[in-house]
């Protein structure tokens, strides 16, 4: 058994407000965009818990972008390019296929490394591309009165409104596929357990460290 510190306190703070924050703009965004449906929440009060959550959301993600750059965190997000077409394949390949033939993952965490490739690239994507738009967007739809009265040759409101409801439903469905994800640990709660503990333990027989632990290795 081989554990790794790799979730520090700020790393989980942030993770668990950051996704109640997301679920609660969810919540509150559909309930505005279907507003007279009866969904969870009159448009009146969606509008104002939507709009805090999404500055909470904003001042968050500031936070998680400066500590992440600050902190030992950042090595996770360096792509590695020179084995990246490989590493992509071979990941696809298990989550495609392999996974359902109980065959070992081609990926093992490390200290230097707690991402697989998809992984990697989907939350540098989600991360530093779809969240800045989404947040910019959010911001321009609050503050519509200040924008143009066209955007790309068409009305500046309709462009930000279509940016951040499609950026909004990218997100969404990134939210469900990690929480399946989630379970494809060694057992289905592992995972979750080290966004919680920071501790990631895992029991691989191919590993070559079978030497004492260092006190690094053991909480």
């Amino acid at each position: 058994m081989t554990s790794l510190y790799l979730y520090p306190v700020w790393l989980r703070l942030w993770h668990w407000v950051n996704a109640l924050l997301f679920l609660t703009l969810i919540a509150s965004g559909v309930s505005m965009h279907y507003a007279g449906a009866d969904w969870l929440m009159p448009f009146a009060t969606a509008r104002v818990v939507h709009n805090t959550a999404g500055i909470l959301l904003t001042i968050g993600w500031i936070g998680f972008v400066v500590a992440n750059a600050r902190s030992e965190n950042a090595r996770h997000y360096r792509v590695r390019f020179r084995t990246l077409i490989g590493d992509l394949i071979a990941q696809t390949r298990y989550y495609m296929i392999g996974i359902f033939r109980l065959e070992p993952h081609p990926f093992h965490v490390t200290e230097a490394m707690k991402f697989n490739t998809l992984q990697q690239l989907s939350y540098l994507g989600v991360m530093y591309g779809l969240m800045p738009i989404l947040l910019l967007s959010g911001w321009a739809f609050l503050y519509s009165v200040y924008l143009p009265e066209t955007l790309f040759g068409l009305g500046s409101v309709w462009v930000v409104a279509m940016t951040h409801v499609v950026v909004s439903y990218l997100l969404a469905l990134f939210l469900l596929v990690h929480i399946y994800i989630i379970t494809t640990g060694e057992t289905v709660f592992s995972n979750l357990r080290a966004m919680i503990t920071g501790w990631h333990r895992e029991s691989d027989p191919t590993r070559t460290e079978t030497t004492a632990p260092t006190p690094r290795e053991t909480p």
